[in-house]
């Protein structure tokens, strides 16, 4: 798998979990809400596959807000991964030319 897969891969996984973390703050008021949960497994050519699963009890604050910052740093070091390998490509066909 090439870096820019790898890193969109990282990045999508990064927005589902961000997803779940938001919708369980959304769904904290409602009466018997399960916490949706994201989980990430590497996959063998480069990428990460997910797999979102509901959890018994109810969403807590003080696991939402962490697992919401995570994720946001997840998708910006993949987003800086992608940013790198694009100016890295871009120098490459510049010293080619």
């Amino acid at each position: 798998m090439s870096i820019t897969a790898t890193a969109s891969s990282g990045m999508r996984a990064a927005q589902q979990r961000l997803d779940a973390a938001a919708q369980n703050v959304a769904r904290m008021q409602v009466q018997d809400a399960q916490r949706q949960r994201v989980t990430q497994t590497a996959t063998p050519d480069g990428g990460v596959a997910t797999q979102q699963r509901q959890e018994p009890g109810p969403p807590e604050l003080t696991q939402e807000l962490p697992e919401a910052r995570d994720a946001s740093y997840a998708f910006q070091a993949n987003l800086k991964v992608l940013r790198t390998h694009d100016a890295m490509l871009g120098s490459l066909l510049d010293v080619r030319a």
